[in-house]
């Protein structure tokens, strides 16, 4: 992280040919337009999508409402398009960090929107300090619409209680195994140990009825299980991968019959998601570098 908050790495990716091709892989440009582009296209490709502005923590009223706002539009185009396709978004986006209650107001908005156009609005959980205040809000907007899910972090000590907490609420559950640095006292920190929780949690979701499982890994030995459990279970799940990781995979999926869905970045601070992606764990740059050269 330190090397890549560094000027002249930062200026090397975002102002030269080869820095923006490698973020192109990625990330689907800086406006709607742009990701709006590359969503029609994985859907005629057989994906699902799910839309991310991307942005960091906003710690003013005016910020947080002008990211809903971009949300919204983001909204309208997934309705006027017929795009197949939701959103995914972040509450301290929203006003989290600094406002609960602005949160929860926009959040209201967005789901509003979300059901006018026929689609869902996914939570991302972002680092432990706002897991509880994320799955509260979950609940309470949940409870209201209807039409939301969250992801959840297969590798934090809390997520097997958070799993039962919230699979009776319906809506959708985008597990993943966890992208943040963590203190052993908040999460499992041993790689083998945090798959074995993906593959207890999974099959602890696949096996609930009511609510729509969404399988977020690129680990072949989870995407199998997955496959497996798939075949088994009676109602939809999904499962979902990053855009530009493992396309190849990705469309032996849909070839399948998978539904798959595809999360789909864009915006103009597209620099930290690309570089914290890479440095928050190995495993993330692994598949970052297969891609570039051919995975």
């Amino acid at each position: 992280m330190a090397l890549t908050e560094a000027g002249p790495v930062e200026r090397t990716i975002t102002r030269t040919g080869p820095g923006k091709a490698l973020a192109r892989r990625f990330v689907a440009g800086d406006t709607l337009d742009e990701g709006v582009a590359v969503a029609r296209k994985l859907n005629e490709d057989g994906f699902l999508v799910s839309l991310d502005l991307l942005g960091e923590e906003c710690h003013d009223r005016a910020t947080a409402i002008g990211a809903r706002d971009e949300y919204v539009e983001g909204l309208d185009r997934i309705g006027s398009e017929s795009l197949a396709a939701n959103i995914s978004i972040k509450l301290t986006q929203l006003g989290l960090a600094f406002d609960e209650s602005l949160a929860i107001e926009l959040l209201d908005s967005l789901a509003d929107r979300a059901a006018e156009v026929g689609t869902t609005v996914t939570i991302d959980m972002e680092d432990s300090r706002y897991t509880e205040a994320t799955v509260r809000l979950y609940e309470k907007t949940q409870s209201a619409h209807g039409n939301l899910g969250l992801a959840l972090q297969a590798y934090l000590h809390r997520t097997p209680t958070d799993l039962k907490r919230l699979m009776p609420l319906g809506g959708h559950i985008r597990l993943c195994k966890g992208a943040y640095v963590e203190n052993a006292d908040v999460a499992l920190t041993s790689g083998n140990d945090v798959d074995e929780a993906f593959a207890s949690q999974l099959r602890e979701l696949m096996a609930f009825e009511g609510v729509r499982p969404a399988v977020a890994t690129h680990d072949s030995t989870l995407v199998d299980l997955t496959r497996e459990l798939g075949r088994l279970r009676n109602e939809p799940f999904e499962i979902q991968m990053l855009y530009g990781i493992r396309t190849a995979l990705q469309h032996e999926l849909a070839a399948a019959g998978f539904p798959v869905r595809i999360y789909l970045p864009f915006g103009s601070k597209w620099y930290p998601y690309l570089t914290r992606r890479l440095a928050e764990r190995p495993s993330n740059a692994w598949f970052f570098v297969r891609s570039v050269f051919g995975g």
